[in-house]
């Protein structure tokens, strides 16, 4: 039973808050009992796993997790980067808010069993909030990180204005920028086509990027099964 704040599990934990500290070590954080039993279910090994009550002493626990309520249970993880090939994927472009990382690689795993590609300027996939927000797809889909030239075509843009309605034509890959920016016009250039989707007369004026996601994935994922994506055999 850990007793003392300075046992080297705390500190380690605490460490990999930082998103240096977590590329240094390679490791990772999941805390709470539903990301500790996804990182099981998808077989991805522990480094180590702390239990309130049976491992350390619960006010330990709670004094380096990140969430505000506490928890009852934290592992540490190595960081795992997934693997693309001419499968279909979603590319992201400097989407910024970990929150929204977190979620595409959930909704995306979700709906197409598909991985998500971090492009230049994303959050971390694995700092806490990002893992929080995947709901444990992190493991069972891991991320990758590269660019878009590494894209199977044909690659779809989603785009807030200039767009046409979204299709059931082929799609290789889905690629989202940030919520503000948008798609760069380098990125726009290396699309096959691309996707608006259509905002209420006197509604909001944008949807959130993982929203977006989600509709545009709904759509692909209607139009043809997970297996029949990518680019060309």
């Amino acid at each position: 039973m850990i007793t003392s704040k300075d046992n080297e599990k705390l500190k380690l934990i605490r460490r990999l808050g930082e998103r240096k500290h977590r590329r240094r070590e390679g490791l990772f954080v999941a805390e709470g009992e539903d990301l500790v039993a996804a990182a099981e279910a998808a077989g991805a090994p522990a480094v180590f796993v702390l239990r309130a009550g049976t491992d350390v002493e619960a006010g330990l626990l709670d004094s380096v997790t990140t969430l505000g309520s506490g928890t009852r249970v934290i592992g540490v993880y190595q960081r795992i980067e997934g693997a693309g090939g001419d499968r279909f994927c979603v590319y992201l472009h400097r989407v910024r808010d970990p929150g929204n990382v977190g979620a595409i690689i959930r909704i995306a795993h979700a709906l197409l069993d598909a991985p998500v590609l971090l492009g230049p300027g994303c959050a971390d996939p694995f700092g806490p909030k990002a893992v929080r927000a995947s709901m444990g797809s992190i493991f069972a889909q891991p991320p990758m990180l590269g660019g878009v030239a590494e894209l199977a075509p044909p690659i779809v843009g989603l785009v807030a204005h200039g767009g046409e309605p979204l299709d059931d034509g082929p799609v290789g890959a889905l690629a989202l920028g940030a919520e503000r920016e948008g798609l760069p016009a380098e990125i726009v250039e290396r699309c096959d086509r691309l996707w608006t989707i259509p905002l209420a007369k006197g509604g909001a004026e944008s949807l959130n990027v993982a929203a977006a996601a989600a509709i545009a994935l709904g759509r692909i994922s209607s139009a043809a099964p997970a297996d029949d994506l990518g680019g060309p055999s």
